[in-house]
This record gives structure tokens, C-alpha cells and sequence, in this order.
């Protein structure tokens, strides 16, 4: 029985940027019958005309353009398995490099920082809400590193073979709506967010929780939790109708919000780094921190609130300056 192949895809891809079976012939380096004869196969196996002549050439049908859609993701697919073999067949000590993080800022610059320094076939990314999902991908040798975000009094695990250390402790700033008297103020005492609605992530996503509440009972009240969010664009939305929300410190301001600073940093959470130290990354954690402090360090001007904030507590990013003196390499090592 004749099976659809690979050939018959790239056929009816090139049928269809052509628009044209003799310029796809030509574009693929067959006769124009031959390329037909394809067709008819394709057709065949589907069940159904792909075409439809026209005065202005070959147009897909309903069909047509789902398969012609569907070739494209398989053929992408097969190139991108055939480069990260060759490139495994090249370096064959190397793989994929896996980092486990949070819903953080600057992952994308994290793994540009990874890229430019750790030789391996590719940096791979899982992200999840929950330190405890991340920690447990290092666990399983599902993951290289991993970074996250932890509120004290949380309990964290004394992990074997794991290497944890503190990236930051990150002030919590909050976004307010821009029309309101709050946005005016260089910072926000927390007391004055008492009458407000709150949007948070839910309780089992939100590492904030205990200390917010800690925070918000030292200043006098309990908050008042009306919207759980997990979606950035929701959260905005109900911040710029009147809520508060917690965010980080980078988070840019606009669409009718602001971001401002809590007056005495009530509320932080620390910015953690593990590393497993039996595995690719073994011996140089040292490096995956620098990794992580660059990443870091390119955000912080996201938010000019917070670059300011970031110039008058030097205390408070020690760790990450020190670790800023380690420059990236000039190619992978």
C-alpha cells in the first residue's frame, strides 16, 4: 500500500508558494508530469483534491490548505531533528542544556547568558509557578538548573546533589491604577492600600503569600483578595479599574497602570539559583550564577522606578555585583 512521504509534502508545500505546478516542477527539479503524478498520489492518499486550477494558477482547497499547513509543521519539525543530530553527532560530549524557572522577566535573557557561555547542543527552558515542581525536575535529572523565587518561612528542602544559593532579595513593588491619587506618590506606604481590591496569583502559585499577608497584618489589615490571576493582560486590566497587585520590581508600567515602590520594602522574596552538581553544569556553578546575575542585571532598567531604587541600595545586589565580574567568555566553554 502506498504511503505518504516526504517528497509528496514538499511537493504540495512548493505547489502552494508557487501557485503554479510548473514553476514548483522547476523549483524542485522535476518535469512538470512528474511533479503532477505526485499530486495524484497526495490526492489519492488523502481522499481529496488539494487544487483548484485557475486562470491564476493552482489555489488550495479547504483541504488543501490543512494539509499544506500540516506539511509545513512536519517538515520543520524533521529539519530541526536533523540539525540537533549533526550537531550531537559533532560534539557528542554535549546535549541539551535544561533550565527550570519560574515566570520570571528576564528568561529570556537568561538563556542568552547560558548560550554564550555553556557548550552544548541547545538551552531548553520548562517553566512553572511552583519552587517545589521546579526543585523536583533537578530531582529527576529532568533539569540542569533551576531558578525561582521563595518567600521565607517557606520550607525548603535540604536537596542532595543540589546547589542552592541566593541570587537577590527582591523588593515587591505594586501596580496601582494611573488615575488614582496613589500613582502620584514616589512610594506607597502599605497601609494606604487597605480599601483596595487585591489581584493575586492563586494560593497554590503564589510565593508572595505568606509574607503579603505577614506585611499587610503589621500595617494594620488584612487584604482584601477579590481576583485570582494567572494571565498578565487580566491582572493589568483589573489593576488599572481600581485593584492593587503585587509585581516585580521591573514590571513596566503603561496601559493605564504604574508601578511604584512600597515605602521600606515591607514585602521581598528571595531570587534562588540551584544548580545540580552532579551533572553537566558540575564544577561550574560559579559560572550559572554569573549567568543568572547578567540576566538580572539587564532588566532592572525595564522600570526607571526600580533602576533607582537598584542605585541607592548597592547593599541590597552585592551578591549579584560580585558576580557581574565574571565576564561572559568569548565563545562557549
Amino acid at each position: 500500500m502506498a504511503e505518504l512521504e516526504l517528497r509528496h509534502l514538499r511537493a504540495v508545500c512548493a505547489i502552494a508558494d508557487e501557485g503554479s505546478l510548473t514553476k514548483a516542477a522547476t523549483r524542485l527539479g522535476l518535469t512538470q508530469p512528474a511533479l503532477s503524478a505526485q499530486l495524484r498520489s497526495v490526492e489519492r492518499l488523502v481522499g481529496g483534491q488539494l487544487f483548484d486550477r485557475t486562470p491564476s494558477g493552482s489555489v488550495p482547497t479547504e483541504l488543501g490548505r490543512y494539509v499544506v499547513r500540516t506539511a509545513r509543521v512536519v517538515l520543520s519539525d524533521l529539519g530541526q531533528l536533523l540539525t540537533s543530530t549533526k550537531e550531537r553527532a559533532a560534539a557528542p560530549g554535549s546535549g541539551p542544556l535544561v533550565a527550570a524557572v519560574a515566570p520570571i522577566l528576564w528568561v529570556g535573557q537568561l538563556v542568552d547568558e547560558l548560550r554564550a557561555r555553556f557548550r552544548c547542543t541547545e538551552v531548553r527552558t520548562e517553566i512553572a509557578w511552583s519552587w517545589q515542581v521546579l526543585l523536583d525536575m533537578l530531582v529527576s535529572k529532568r533539569a540542569d538548573l533551576a531558578v525561582f523565587d521563595y518567600a521565607d518561612g517557606a520550607e525548603l528542602r535540604n536537596l542532595a546533589g543540589i546547589e542552592l544559593r541566593t541570587l537577590l532579595r527582591e523588593p515587591q513593588f505594586v501596580a496601582v491604577a494611573a488615575n488614582s491619587p496613589l500613582a502620584e506618590r514616589a512610594e506607597i506606604d502599605l497601609a494606604d492600600l487597605a480599601e483596595l481590591d487585591w489581584v493575586t496569583l492563586p494560593p497554590e502559585h503564589d510565593n508572595a503569600r505568606m509574607p503579603m499577608y505577614s506585611a499587610c497584618a503589621m500595617a494594620g489589615f488584612t487584604p482584601r483578595i477579590t481576583h485570582h490571576v494567572v494571565e498578565t493582560l487580566s491582572a493589568r486590566t483589573l489593576v488599572a479599574a481600581g485593584g492593587v497587585s503585587l509585581c516585580a520590581p521591573a514590571s513596566r508600567g503603561g496601559d493605564d497602570i504604574v508601578i511604584r515602590p512600597l515605602a521600606g520594602d515591607p514585602i521581598s522574596l528571595q531570587i534562588m539559583v540551584a544548580i545540580r552538581t552532579d551533572g553537566t553544569l558540575s564544577g561550574r556553578s560559579h559560572e550559572v550564577f554569573a549567568c543568572a546575575a547578567h540576566a538580572y542585571r539587564a532588566v532592572v532598567g525595564r522600570n526607571p522606578t526600580y533602576a533607582r531604587w537598584w542605585d541607592a541600595h548597592p547593599e541590597a545586589h552585592a551578591d549579584v555585583d560580585a558576580a557581574l565580574k565574571l565576564p561572559r567568555p568569548s565563545r562557549p566553554l
